[in-house]
């Protein structure tokens, strides 16, 4: 496996958000990427959630989901993306609150906690219900350079990008060079 899960995949503040952004570029259809597509790195990223995943405390150890609930776990993660999307950009819909809570009701049904730790399906379903729950959705956010959803969980609620750290100086970077060639000064 070529790829690595590093603390920047798990800028979404929740994991239900993190799982949705397992899909780089997603409306790029010739860069797109599926980081979910081979199986081994779906392992790797209940391995890596554990590590640098939000919610973490909150799910206690997670592990590897079975083989045999892979494809509905990622029919909840398209779910998820769509709704949420959905409500960021003020368009929520009935049909898709209720792909998402199908979702998570298939990915409930077939999954259960092993004596390890809960399989990443089941905390997936569970962050998903508290984001459907939470008593603040204008936390939900959209970040404008990589489009991966992300929770603000700023105090003043002014976060702008998934990760300072990548997205917010990419950003301010192109902003200082556009005004350099331009002559502009700030």
């Amino acid at each position: 496996m070529g790829f690595i899960w590093t603390a920047h995949r798990f800028s979404g503040g929740a994991l239900a958000l993190d799982v949705a952004n397992s899909v780089v570029l997603r409306f790029d259809p010739e860069r797109r990427i599926d980081r979910f597509a081979d199986a081994a790195a779906m392992d790797a990223f209940a391995e890596a959630a554990n590590r640098y995943g939000a919610e973490r405390e909150r799910f206690g150890t997670l592990v590897r989901m079975r083989p045999e609930n892979r494809q509905i776990f990622i029919g909840l993660r398209e779910a998820a993306d769509r709704h949420f999307r959905a409500l960021v950009r003020s368009e929520a819909r009935p049909d898709l609150l209720a792909d998402l809570l199908e979702a998570i009701a298939a990915v409930m049904r077939r999954s259960e906690r092993s004596a390890t730790g809960l399989p990443l399906d089941a905390a997936t379903a569970h962050s998903a219900l508290g984001l459907i729950a939470s008593p603040e959705p204008e936390r939900l956010k959209i970040c404008p350079n990589c489009q991966w959803l992300f929770f603000d969980r700023s105090r003043n609620r002014s976060r702008t990008w998934c990760d300072m750290a990548v997205c917010g100086n990419r950003t301010k970077a192109k902003r200082h060079y556009r005004r350099n060639k331009e002559g502009i000064q700030p």
